[in-house]
């Protein structure tokens, strides 16, 4: 029976306290073994507020020596199967009780998540508000997924089970904390697997809060294990050691793909959710105000630092100058700001590192002929020491370009024309990614005729950037490989085996010197 503790508290919430402490500054320990602890080396890191530029707070630093306590912990208790082996019901009964206990303090990981990555809060609300519906998914597949009866040749009863893999390193990115770990998370706990998960060192207090309602929903210890720390002190030993089974990791193309040499050293399963290069194909028959809406929606929420940004709009050239006309107004009216704010639209990237690296790409793109429709610059009116860009419109860009072709992670878009259906398949397959792509058009059949050959592992239709824990979310080329959500993702966190049963109640003697046929195989 898996034991139950009581429920701590998000800061602010009222009731008992978190781990994190009740307010700026936050700290954000370990979590190994059922206990919350400092790193080894006593180390601490500073947390950044993207809004302000100033420490928010610390998190423990960890190193190799804390990671294989982490992994030893996980596989500890996966050996022990106090959660491996507990009753599906059972496991289903506590992450529906999880997604109570995190629907009650929704207010407080809204405030807390954009505290921590600088989202603006109506977005976060609308992002985070959702998140309960993951877990609750994932443990009605668990109790409802069959297995298979296989009809083999001869007296057998043939049948196949799916068993838990053992640990699985979640590797987690800074722009959208709560979702990433919980697409993943999710099924791997309800089929029966430990965790060890590295939270972003940019993001990591509400993944600590999530863990902490997690314990208290009947999560037993060893089954969960935080390791916060930088990603070459932490990442790098976690996804490369021989205890760990699955490796997920959500980030940049360059970095999975060493992840995903690291891990197949120890012959572990991944399934990497990398870089993307998302096109928004506009055809002609479309209502300019639509796909104007569509578009901002597709290439702004988040600041543009989300994987299937639409970061590239292709629009019939019929209708180009006019798109340009309305979309340029539309941008420029976005409003900048305190992300705490609910009036705030679009707020800070996450660092001044990554601003001044998108600074750099659009001074390069203006050198390279691209011209600016809107924005490009810091803008007025935020909050001092923030990390804020303008939203910004390129057009004239070649597609070939950098700016093109390569993943910006930030509120930058370029506006590209296209005379027909084969170029604008030719453009926006045209890159090395393949996540994301919205197509918009009125035209049934060019909808699906278009979708169809486009080489992209999630394609909308009139929207852009619609997830459902049901929906299979992940990407072709070096946007990476595996699914995550889904029936896809919950068999993935799982080994078939495969049972074979003698029906006639004998034996056949193999060695029987008696003349008659036998069967070998």
């Amino acid at each position: 029976m898996v034991m139950r503790t009581p429920s701590p508290s998000v800061p602010g919430s009222g009731t008992q306290a978190s781990v994190l402490g009740a307010s700026a500054p936050y700290h954000a320990p370990l979590f190994i073994d059922g206990t919350w602890c400092d790193a080894s080396s006593g180390a601490t890191l500073a947390v950044i507020n993207p809004t302000t530029g100033q420490p928010l707070g610390t998190l423990a630093a960890a190193g190799a020596e804390d990671v294989d306590r982490a992994v030893a912990a996980a596989n500890s208790a996966f050996e022990r199967g106090l959660w491996r082996d507990a009753p599906v019901q059972e496991r289903a009964r506590v992450l529906n009780r999880f997604a109570d206990l995190f629907e009650a303090e929704l207010e407080a990981f809204f405030r807390l998540e954009t505290l921590n990555n600088g989202r603006p809060i109506v977005e976060t609300r609308a992002q985070i508000g959702r998140l309960g519906q993951f877990y609750r998914y994932f443990a009605a597949l668990a109790l409802t997924r069959r297995s298979d009866v296989i009809p083999v040749e001869g007296p057998y009863l043939n049948y196949t089970q799916r068993v838990p893999l053992g640990v699985a390193a979640l590797v987690s990115s800074f722009n959208h904390p709560l979702m990433i770990l919980s697409k993943s998370l999710a099924p791997a706990l309800a089929t029966g697997n430990s965790v060890v998960i590295k939270p972003s060192e940019q993001t990591p207090y509400t993944s600590v809060r999530l863990v902490e309602l997690l314990t208290a929903a009947g999560v037993p210890a060893g089954v969960i294990n935080i390791v916060n720390g930088a990603g070459a002190d932490v990442a790098a030993p976690l996804v490369a050691h021989r205890g760990i089974r699955k490796v997920v990791f959500t980030g940049g193309s360059d970095i999975g793909r060493k992840i995903g040499a690291a891990a197949a050293q120890n012959f572990a399963a991944v399934t990497l959710e990398l870089g993307g290069k998302g096109a928004a194909i506009v055809f002609e028959d479309m209502e300019i105000e639509r796909a104007v809406n569509g578009t901002a929606f597709a290439a702004f929420i988040a600041a543009g630092q989300t994987c299937i940004c639409g970061s590239r709009i292709l629009v019939q050239r019929s209708r180009y100058h006019e798109f340009l006309a309305a979309f340029g107004p539309k941008i420029a009216a976005i409003h900048v700001g305190d992300p705490s704010n609910p009036r705030t639209q679009l707020g800070p990237v996450i660092s001044e590192r990554s601003r001044r690296r998108i600074l750099a790409l659009l001074e390069r793109a203006k050198r390279d002929g691209a011209q600016v429709l809107t924005g490009g610059g810091i803008p007025s009116g935020v909050p001092d020491g923030g990390f804020f860009l303008e939203p910004t419109v390129l057009y004239d860009v070649d597609p070939h370009s950098e700016i093109a072709q390569d993943e910006i992670f930030g509120p930058v878009t370029v506006v590209i024309p296209f005379e027909d259906e084969a170029e604008a398949l030719r453009i926006a397959n045209g890159t090395r990614f393949g996540l994301g792509a919205s197509l918009w058009t009125n035209d049934v059949a060019r909808a699906h005729r278009v979708a169809n050959k486009l080489l992209f592992g999630m394609v909308w239709i009139n929207d852009h950037h619609r997830l459902d824990p049901a929906s299979p979310w992940g990407g072709f080329k070096e946007s990476g490989v595996g699914r995550e959500t889904g029936s896809e993702s919950f068999d993935h966190f799982t080994e078939p085996r495969v049972v074979t049963v003698n029906t006639t109640g004998r034996t056949v003697d193999w060695y029987a010197a008696d003349g008659t046929a036998k069967r070998l195989n």
